[in-house]
């Protein structure tokens, strides 16, 4: 067996020194692994999943796809990648990009330095010994100078807050862990709770082909017509012959890809062409309509002007009048909520077999045993129950385990009061722990592969910048964190992203602070913070010596 192999295969009991840990094997742990690699340190990816991808290994259920342009959603660090693999639509499906996952992997040949079906338990930093130990669940300790948190925004899955859940003895699937196989429900009654995106996208597949169709909604979502398109090979071509400049593009965004974007306000139009440019927009479909004004989310009029637009839409496509009504969000701006895209979404409430139970008017008093009794006293009989009910957000996957830094801090009592951090990579008082795709950085609000390429890059350059000195542990001051702070607070004053109750802001989860602690900024002016903190010489971290040189 060769280093790597015996590094991934130890077991129980037994303690094993590398130079990182990468917890997790989405896109961005995928690519800490390959760098990381790159650079000759030891190193061990872990997973709790069966193998690579992520939300794509987990989400597997019916309608999933990803709401980015392929052209963006997909690595850009490798031309002969880019090259060699073909997408076939614009948005591809949940099979074609965990399939994309698994070509990168193979090529790479990942999976020699990850150990999948694998759950971090804790991890603990040994000051003296400038190391990380992080347990796994069968006992064994990696020993490692760095931890690479690659957990993703979205990893840990939250069940409704509803009474009776576990009674109820029909099928029950979450869309966050579907299972691996298909699952027919053409001949039986079938109930979803949540309406964010996983749900609208769900909606346009099982309603196809189901018994009855019960879709419960507390809160509406803005969804916006997708207008998905096959890639022919001749516009394939155009875009292999154009990757550079392509990227060149998507890294000078706010929102790291090739969206449509404009600098034009809202109200510098007439009213004619401002309807106009919104028609012409929800005719094209998929990111031209996010991209057709500059001012959307810090301008509350002209916010409320668009989302009544979208709501007359709603209005024009599905026929009953009381369910349209329904269907139209009220109550917080448009794109507060992520924003969705749909193929059909509103006009499956045009089937006869597909009822909207809208909550706001009879909410949900508990799940019994055979459906869902609402507030009212209907009972809904139901033979399955789907959950979309979404994720502990940003924290969530590491809050799910013991993260131990210097004098026996807990990132859990850090985090008691919300997520803060330096540039959203790393923490004070906790060493060499590096984050990828971090809670305080743009995380949600662009591209998260243009993210997660940019931090890794950013962390390898600083380790080369550590071993050219000879240095052993890095963290930022705090004082560097709270100005980092500080200006994520600033920006998410000045923007309505937090003005709908959201996982964004923590409102999904039940005893969670409430707040905005994403960077609002876009992405490119995010890159030129990182870029300008490498470029002072890192002057806002604390650099101590390596052990060894300490000792000589």
């Amino acid at each position: 067996m060769s280093e790597i192999g015996e590094l991934v295969s130890a077991g129980r009991g037994e303690t094993v020194r590398l130079d990182a840990v990468v917890v997790g094997a989405g896109f961005g742990g995928m690519y800490a692994v390959h760098r990381l690699r790159e650079r000759g340190m030891r190193i061990v990816g872990i997973e709790a999943g069966g193998d690579v991808g992520g939300v794509w290994y987990w989400n597997r259920y019916p309608g999933a796809r990803c709401d980015l342009m392929c052209v963006d959603y997909s690595y850009s660090f490798s031309p002969e990648i880019e090259q060699e693999w073909t997408w076939s639509e614009q948005f591809a499906a949940q099979p074609e990009i965990l399939a994309y996952a698994n070509f990168v992997a193979d090529k790479l040949k990942l999976r020699d330095s990850i150990r999948f079906n694998t759950r971090v338990t804790g991890a603990v930093w040994d000051e003296d010994r400038q190391l990380w130990s992080v347990t796994v669940d069968d006992g064994t300790v990696y020993e490692a100078s760095y931890c690479v948190l690659a957990t993703g925004p979205l990893s840990i899955p939250k069940d409704p807050e509803i009474p009776g859940l576990a009674d109820f003895g029909g099928e029950l699937y979450r869309a966050q862990k579907w299972p691996h196989h298909e699952v027919d429900f053409s001949t039986k009654r079938v109930g979803l709770i949540g309406t964010g995106s996983t749900g609208i996208q769900i909606v346009t597949e099982v309603a196809k082909d189901v018994g009855e169709f019960y879709v419960f909604q507390r809160t509406p979502s803005f969804t916006l017509p997708m207008r998905n398109d096959k890639l022919d090979p001749d516009y394939v071509e155009e875009i292999k012959a154009h990757y550079a400049g392509l990227r060149a593009a998507a890294n000078a965004s706010a929102l790291g890809g090739v969206r449509p974007s404009t600098t034009r306000p809202y109200f510098s139009l007439p009213p004619r062409q401002r309807r106009q440019l919104m028609e012409d927009a929800w005719r094209m479909g998929g990111h031209a309509f996010l991209g057709t004004f500059s001012d959307l989310l810090t301008n509350p009029d002209a916010n409320e002007q668009v989302a009544e637009f979208v709501r007359a839409k709603i209005g024009e496509v599905v026929n009953d009048p009381e369910t349209a009504e329904a269907l139209k969000p009220k109550g917080y701006p448009i794109f507060a909520r992520r924003p969705c895209l749909d193929t059909d979404y509103y006009e499956m409430f045009n089937r006869p077999n597909v009822h909207l139970v809208d909550l706001l008017k009879d909410p949900i008093a508990e799940i019994t045993p055979t459906g869902v009794r609402l507030a009212g006293g209907t009972e809904v009989a139901l033979d399955a129950l789907i959950l979309a009910t979404g994720y502990d957000g940003l924290t969530g996957a590491m809050m799910a385990f013991d993260i131990v830094g210097r004098d026996g801090a807990n990132l859990r009592d850090k985090w008691s009061h919300g997520a803060e951090s330096y540039l959203g990579l790393m923490l004070a008082g906790f060493p060499n722990l590096f984050m990828v795709c971090g809670a305080n950085g743009p995380a949600a609000l662009a591209n998260i592969i243009s993210i997660n390429e940019q931090n890794v890059n950013w962390l390898c350059a600083l380790l080369d910048h550590m071993e050219a000195e000879g240095l052993g542990t890095f963290e930022p001051t705090p004082q560097a964190e709270a100005r980092w702070m500080d200006l994520v607070h600033t920006l998410a004053e000045k923007t309505l992203l937090s003005k709908a109750q959201t996982w964004y802001v923590g409102a999904n989860v039940t005893g969670k602070t409430r707040g905005l602690t994403m960077f609002t900024g876009g992405f490119s002016k995010y890159c030129e913070h990182c870029a300008t903190a490498a470029a002072g010489g890192y002057s806002e971290l604390v650099f101590r010596p390596a052990v060894s040189l300490v000792e000589a």
